[in-house]
């Protein structure tokens, strides 16, 4: 699976000695918002310390990412786990982002908003069939 979206959080990593091998391991945790007219967050891991550094992930960071969702046990309760495997950066869409807002509005005195068909201004009525036909 994967996701596109811009990086707003990373968390400090952890990382601990494995009880069954005795080698090092760390992990790094990000949240990811999604791009979308009604964005939704996502929390997700990298494993390993080399992957953390090759990764690179800073807040602010536009990328795709892809994980693998994984379920596990622990005292009869069940947690999800979205570890990332490969992260794309997308630099097109971060020089390419729109911005957020109303749309440009022309000013009213260009002459595309000014032009008013002859026939109105002269007090002659409506034009029937044209643009200005009310729907109803």
């Amino acid at each position: 699976m994967e996701i596109t979206g811009k990086i707003i959080a990373v968390l400090p990593e952890r990382g601990g000695t494995s009880a069954r091998t005795g080698s090092e391991w760390k992990l790094g945790q990000y949240v990811l918002e999604t791009l979308e007219q009604y964005p939704k967050k996502m929390a997700f891991e990298v494993f390993g310390s080399d992957r953390i550094a090759q990764f690179n992930i800073q807040v602010g960071d536009i990328m795709t990412v892809s994980f693998d969702l994984d379920a596990h046990e622990y005292q009869g309760r069940w947690f999800n786990s979205i570890r990332a495997w490969k992260v794309d950066r997308n630099l097109q869409t971060q020089t390419q982002t729109p911005p957020i807002g109303p749309p440009d509005i022309a000013p009213l005195d260009t002459p595309q908003a000014a032009s008013v068909p002859d026939d109105l201004t002269a007090g002659a009525p409506f034009p029937t069939g044209g643009i200005d036909d009310l729907p109803f």
